[in-house]
C-alpha cells in the first residue's frame, strides 16, 4: 500500500485539530523515542510504510531532548520527506549520547570532582552536540519544517520565554532560525551543557541575537504551549482554521508523552534538603535536585490542568498522557550514557507500552491507572482516528 506522501490538509477539511508533544529530559528522550516507534509502525499498518509521524499531526511540540526529536520527525530531506523515521531514534540516541554525555572516568574522589566541575563550568562541553545538530540538520530553517512546530528555550538576556513556532514565523521572521540554533538552545541544560548565543537577520538586514538555556526552565512539558500556539491562529483568523470559530478543546486530539519521573519516595526527602546550601542543590543524590524539581513540577502542572480540562469536557478518550513515574537508579538520570543505561532506558519505553494508560491523580497529584486499556492499545486507537482524520481531510482538501 502506499503511503500518505502528501502534506496534511489544514485542520478546516477535518474533524480534529491533532497535536503531539514530547517532554525534555537528556538522555531519556529514548523513552518517548519507543513509544513513537510503535505508534509511526502502527500508522504503517494502516497506510504504508512510507507513513511518517509527521503525516498526521497539525503540530509537533518539543522541549530539550524533545525538541530534538521534533526536529527529527520534521525535518525535511533532500525528498522533501521527514528526516528521520521513528524507528531510527533509539539508534541515534543509542550511537551519539555516549559522546554527547561522555561518562568520567573512574577517580579516587569522584564527588570531589563533580563538586569541582560543577563550581568550574557545565559538566559537558556541548561541542559533539553542537557539530552533530548542525551536520543532521545542515542550514534547515525553522519555516521549512514539513508540519508545524513549537520548541520552546528561555532568553536569559532577556529574562523570558523565547518560542520558536513555525506559526509566528509568518509575523515575525527573526524567529526564522536554524533548526540547529534551535536545538542545542532548547538543549542547554544549566550545569550540563552551556548557554547558546546565536543571531538571525529579517529581509530588511535587522539583526536579533538570542542567548538561550534549556526550554525546560520555560516548559518541560510543551503541549499547552503548543495548544496555546493553535488558540492564537484561531483567534488571530489564520485561513487553516476558518471553519472554527472558537478554541474548543473537544476537537483537540493530543499524545502528550514523558520521559520519565522519579520515583518519589526513592529520590530525595526533606530530612536531607534541608541542609543543602548552593552545592547541594547542584550536585546531591548523583544528580542536579534544581534542575530535577523545575522539571518535573512543570511537567505534571501540565498534566494536571489538561488532565481536568478533557475530563470537565468528557473528552478523556481524545488525551493521551504516557509517562512512567517509576524510575530508579540510572535510568533516572538525565546524563548516565552507558551503553547498559541506555539499553535499560529502551526497556522502560517498551515496558511503559504494556502498562495501562493512567492519570494524574487530582488530589494526591500521583499518576494512577484510568482504565483496563493500555499505552500499546491506546496507540492503536489513536492509530486508526489519525488515519481516518488524514483520509477525511485529503478527501476535503482537493
Amino acid at each position: 500500500m502506499e503511503g500518505p506522501k502528501s502534506p496534511l490538509q489544514p485542520p478546516t477539511y477535518g474533524n480534529l485539530i491533532t497535536v503531539l508533544s514530547i517532554d525534555g529530559g537528556g538522555i531519556r528522550g529514548v523513552i518517548p523515542g519507543t513509544i513513537l516507534n510503535f505508534l509511526e509502525s502502527e500508522l504503517q499498518k494502516l497506510d504504508g510504510e512510507d507513513a511518517r509521524i509527521a503525516d498526521y499531526f497539525d503540530v509537533i511540540a518539543g522541549t530539550s531532548t524533545g525538541g530534538l526529536v521534533t526536529a527529527m520527525l520534521t525535518a525535511p530531506n533532500e525528498n522533501n520527506r521527514p528526516l528521520f523515521a521513528a524507528k531510527d531514534i533509539k539508534d541515534f540516541y543509542l550511537d551519539n549520547c555516549p559522546k554527547i554525555f561522555p561518562q568520567i572516568r573512574n577517580t579516587p574522589f569522584p564527588r570531589t570532582t563533580k563538586i569541582v566541575k560543577a563550581l568550574a563550568g557545565p559538566k559537558y562541553d556541548g561541542k559533539y552536540l553542537h557539530s552533530l545538530a548542525k551536520e543532521k540538520l545542515g542550514n534547515t530553517k525553522l519555516h521549512q519544517t514539513l508540519t508545524n512546530i513549537v520548541i520552546p528555550t528561555f532568553d536569559i538576556k532577556r529574562l523570558q520565554p523565547t518560542i520558536f513556532s513555525t506559526y509566528e514565523v509568518k509575523n515575525n521572521p527573526s524567529l526564522d532560525a536554524s533548526l540547529s540554533d534551535i536545538c542545542i538552545a532548547t538543549s542547554a541544560a544549566p550545569t550540563y551543557l552551556p548557554a547558546h548565543y546565536f543571531e538571525t537577520k529579517d529581509s530588511d538586514g535587522k539583526v536579533r541575537e538570542f542567548n538561550l538555556i534549556d526550554g525546560g526552565v520555560a516548559a518541560n512539558n510543551p503541549t499547552l504551549v503548543a495548544i496555546g500556539e493553535v488558540t492564537r491562529q484561531i483567534m488571530h483568523g489564520n485561513s487553516d482554521y476558518f471553519a472554527i470559530d472558537q478554541m474548543d478543546y473537544g476537537r483537540l486530539l493530543v499524545i502528550s508523552l514523558g520521559t520519565g519521573n522519579h520515583k518519589s519516595e526513592e529520590k530525595y526527602n526533606a530530612e536531607e534538603a534541608a541542609k543543602w546550601g548552593l552545592l547541594g542543590w547542584l550536585t546531591s543524590g548523583g544528580s542536579t535536585p534544581l534542575i530535577d524539581v523545575f522539571s518535573h513540577a512543570s511537567s505534571d502542572m501540565v498534566d494536571l490542568h489538561l488532565s481536568v480540562i478533557f475530563q470537565a469536557l468528557h473528552a478523556e478518550k481524545n488525551y493521551l498522557r504516557i509517562q512512567d513515574d517509576s524510575l530508579t537508579g540510572d535510568v533516572s538520570s538525565v546524563d548516565v550514557a552507558t551503553k547498559k543505561n541506555l539499553d535499560d532506558l529502551v526497556k522502560v519505553g517498551e515496558g511503559l507500552l504494556k502498562k495501562p494508560v493512567s492519570r494524574v491523580n487530582l488530589e494526591t497529584g500521583l499518576v494512577e491507572p484510568s482504565n483496563q486499556e493500555t499505552n500499546e492499545e491506546a496507540l492503536r486507537r489513536f492509530a486508526k482516528i489519525l488515519s481516518k482524520e488524514k483520509q477525511l481531510r485529503d478527501c476535503k482538501g482537493i
